[in-house]
């Protein structure tokens, strides 16, 4: 048995989270593998929204197990928030089992990056302010506080340390922060994590593995913020990718089975960097009112867009995508003309890939496609769809080679079909 992996082919906010709990079912073990609470992985069901920033998106099916594995970043406070929303929901929630190897944000990594944040002025980066890149920086600078850590009789020791460490960082900003309360509040919600298992979770996965039980490798953010392969240094502080996967979970890359790509039918950003087909017109405006684009995690207004063939080929060739999921087709709707990016011009040059060069250079080349004028909110089958729509889908199909398995045309898991 090998394990599956689901992650974003663009930005984030493609909509992996609904479709992980879709999915879910299929599955013995759901396993977070990246990134932190600057996740916001929104799921739909019986007309109530819920938002999952640390725990994995299988959460809500009995008898899944859910991991979040060691490439994960956590803040106690943030998780211990989001438990305490699961049980005021009175909904039967799965196992959850923690890494001992998962690094914690502490409150000083939030105010590093709050203070690092201010500073960029004009070329701030978009930061979600969470902490996240302070925390990964401690990690690949051997500085870090691990889950593990809270159970030695050292953790107070270590902690004190590196925040010594931060504070004389904080020396260098004029930034004014109050941390007594903050620290009075990480502390008190580390009583929460300490109720869950924390495990040796390569050890876990890798029996899994042998003994048949069927995994699902759930990614935050999206292929374009990958720390290596994004569009630097507008990016998140991890791998985002496939390979993410095998660091994050202690996954060998023979055991990676199918790799499902989640895309939605147009591209959105949330934050600063490129964006080759960011439109600036009514119909940007159009698709983020009908698509309601807002950060589930910032609320931040999210840049929308034409999609972007090149940019797509790129992050299907880096992950080995075997599966396409594409989300938010029903947002389409009313558009009489769709264009899709298919090239871009650098320089005077016509290319088809994404070249180092990503950004304000870049000119896209737009090929026009019929649009269709129905709504899909309501189809309760997708060969009932204007045959527009399965002409997008096959040009898709086409330029991307690879199959569109899954499509979705709203937020709610019957809005989704498999084809």
């Amino acid at each position: 048995m090998k394990a599956d992996v689901l992650l974003g082919l663009q930005w984030g906010d493609e909509g992996k989270g609904k479709i992980v709990d879709v999915l879910t079912s299929k599955y013995d073990i759901i396993a977070r593998f990246q990134g932190g609470p600057n996740a916001g992985h929104t799921l739909e069901f019986d007309g109530i929204k819920h938002v999952l920033h640390t725990i994995p998106s299988g959460i809500f099916h009995k008898g899944v197990v859910n991991l979040i594995g060691n490439g994960v970043v956590i803040d106690p406070v943030i998780f211990q928030k989001e438990i305490f929303g699961l049980e005021k929901l009175n909904h039967t929630i799965s196992e959850l089992l923690i890494s001992k190897k998962a690094h914690l944000i502490l409150p000083t990594h939030k105010l590093i990056d709050a203070a690092s944040e201010r500073a960029k002025g004009k070329e701030k980066i978009g930061s979600t302010l969470k902490g996240i890149g302070p925390t990964y920086m401690d990690k690949t600078g051997r500085n870090g506080i691990r889950v593990g850590d809270i159970s030695s009789s050292k953790f107070k020791e270590k902690y004190e340390k590196l925040k010594r460490k931060h504070l004389q960082i904080l020396d260098f900003y004029d930034f004014d922060y109050k941390l007594e309360e903050l620290e009075k509040e990480w502390f008190h919600s580390l009583e929460t994590l300490r109720k869950f298992n924390h495990i040796e979770s390569e050890h876990y996965i890798h029996n899994a593995i042998k003994n048949g039980k069927k995994i699902l490798a759930e990614g935050a953010q999206g292929t374009l913020l990958d720390i290596d392969f994004g569009s630097y240094p507008f990016v998140t502080s991890s791998n985002t990718i496939t390979a993410g996967a095998c660091t994050g979970l202690g996954i060998a890359p023979n055991n990676i089975g199918e790799v499902f790509g989640i895309f939605k039918a147009y591209c959105t950003r949330v934050g600063s960097g490129p964006f080759p087909s960011e439109l600036f017109n009514e119909t940007g405006e159009r698709l983020a009112k009908i698509g309601n684009e807002f950060g589930s995690t910032t609320g931040r207004a999210r840049r929308c867009g034409w999609i972007d063939i090149p940019a797509l080929k790129y992050a299907i060739n880096i992950n080995g995508v075997t599966q396409l999921m594409m989300m938010k087709a029903d947002v389409l709707s009313g558009i009489k003309k769709i264009k899709a990016c298919t090239h871009y011009e650098l320089d005077g040059k016509k290319i088809d890939y994404l070249p180092f060069e990503d950004n304000d250079k870049l000119i896209p080349i737009y090929k026009d496609l019929d649009g269709w004028e129905e709504d899909l909110m309501n189809l309760d089958n997708l060969s009932k769809a204007p045959e527009t729509v399965h002409k997008y889908i096959s040009w898709l199909e086409q330029t991307l080679e690879v199959p569109i398995s899954i499509v979705s045309v709203g937020p709610d898991r019957k809005q989704t079909f498999f084809r």
